[in-house]
């Protein structure tokens, strides 16, 4: 019977940890760790970590990602913390955690990159190290406004604000604060929350949210894979698949058209490995008779 297949079984319940919820601990750990080498290591490790002139200027490209699971202070880690728990956990189950991942810490590199161009152009007010998770969670927090416009939510846990107007006065703060770049803000990366929510905002505008749409550097893999011994490789894959599918399913039958088989071994036979193959690689790498097949099955099941 149907409900006694796998995917239609009820698991068995087990604590499964959100990407939110594990990225968390490790800021706390992190942190925890830095206190530690404050008192008793002394190690220059926040020199190499830590987002400085260097990234660029020495090629110390990992800056832009390790720079983000550092905090100056307890209040720091706070703040971020309680931003990036309140929107990580909405944008995490919009996304999945594969893309969650690539927003999160890529809204972080943009804005340290955006950081670490003006500390090499302008060393006297851009010049000191920049640490935190704070251009990151920008972008999330900008993602979650431009999907949720008409949310509303308590700053400092009192005032009521739309998301919206939340967003544009974060980023009017962090503009001003770019543009004029007060010795009062000194150790503030407001240029690197800038880039941040930049970030988010152009994933929102070029639909990197919706799980069809492929990202930049997918489409390009794809289409060096389709080159040089990989494509020849492909091609002999897609013939044998070709061949399987254009034989005989049952001995000494003449008909190869799935729509004659009864609902069960239809099921079995074609829709089970569609199913493994959206859970493997996602709805979007599914092929047109694949499509064509699952709308088959509802219709099907509809009727049942």
């Amino acid at each position: 019977m149907l409900e006694n297949r796998d995917y239609m079984r009820e698991q068995p319940k087990r604590i499964a940890w959100s990407m939110t919820t594990a990225l968390t601990v490790v800021l706390v750990v992190v942190f925890a760790a830095q206190c530690i080498n404050d008192v008793y290591l002394g190690t220059p490790a926040e020199y190499w970590l830590a987002l400085t002139p260097m990234c660029f200027g020495h090629g110390w490209l990992w800056q832009l990602i390790t720079f983000q699971f550092l905090h100056a202070s307890l209040l720091h880690l706070a703040g971020n913390l309680i931003v990036f728990w309140w929107v990580g956990h909405f944008v995490e189950n919009v996304f999945g955690k594969k893309r969650f991942l690539i927003a999160l810490f890529g809204c972080g590199a943009m804005g340290g990159i955006l950081q670490g161009i003006l500390m090499i152009l302008f060393p006297i007010h851009f010049g000191f190290p920049a640490v935190g998770a704070s251009a990151g969670v920008g972008g999330l927090f900008a993602i979650f406004a431009l999907l949720e416009r008409d949310s509303e939510v308590r700053l400092y846990f009192v005032l009521p604000v739309r998301t919206m107007t939340l967003l544009w006065v974060v980023g009017g703060i962090s503009l001003f604060f770019t543009l004029v770049p007060t010795p009062r803000e000194m150790g503030m990366a407001h240029a690197a929350h800038l880039g941040g929510i930049l970030t988010g905002v152009a994933w929102i505008k070029l639909g990197w949210h919706l799980d069809y749409v492929r990202l930049p550097w997918e489409a390009m893999f794809d289409r060096w894979r389709q080159r040089g011994p990989l494509k020849s490789q492909q091609r002999k894959r897609e013939l044998v698949k070709t061949a399987s599918f254009r034989m005989p399913r049952y001995p000494g039958s003449n008909s190869e058209d799935p729509a004659d088989l009864p609902s069960e071994e239809f099921i079995s036979r074609e829709v089970d490995p569609i199913l493994d193959k959206i859970s493997a690689h996602g709805i979007q790498s599914l092929t047109e008779r694949e499509r064509n097949t699952l709308e088959a099955a509802r219709h099907r099941m509809a009727k049942r």
